[in-house]
């Protein structure tokens, strides 16, 4: 199994919020820590704004925050909405897009969708704060100097 880039993006955009909690963050702090293009970050910031995991504010003084704490926020959830619209294999498309000859007969479906189930059961158990929480690593990638200081 391998997630795509977009749960990915989503994922290190979510924990730099939570890194730095209480202050709006920019796209290109993002950017520049996580090492992410602005144009890539922008459609997933965009998307988990829309998906509320994130309170979004336009113009000068803009950036982002979590829309809510990062313990109410599980890795789960992140994952299956952002993993939603990619199906995990030809089987589980749509039906023009299935053109699997064995889609009728195959047994091999049942197994992929209670392990993929099985997987996101994991990820539930843990929250974006779990993750970052003394986390000093990642406090030190995360937080501009002038933060921490």
């Amino acid at each position: 199994m391998r997630l795509t880039k977009r749960t990915n993006i989503s994922m290190r955009v979510l924990m730099y919020c939570a890194v730095n909690p209480g202050r709006l963050v920019t796209k290109s702090e993002i950017a520049e820590t996580c090492n992410i293009s602005e144009n890539h970050l922008a459609q997933v910031i965009n998307k988990l704004g829309q998906m509320g995991f994130l309170q979004t504010q336009r113009g000068r003084n803009g950036g982002m925050m979590l829309g809510r704490p990062a313990g109410a926020i599980s890795v789960g959830e992140v994952f299956r909405a952002t993993e939603a619209s990619v199906p995990i294999a030809e089987c589980f498309a749509g039906v023009d897009e299935n053109t699997c000859p064995l889609r009728g007969v195959c047994r091999l479906r049942d197994v992929i969708g209670c392990a993929t189930e099985a997987f996101y059961r994991a990820l539930d158990k843990v929250t974006l704060e779990e993750l970052v929480a003394e986390n000093s690593g990642l406090a030190e990638i995360m937080v501009p100097m002038a933060q921490s200081a």
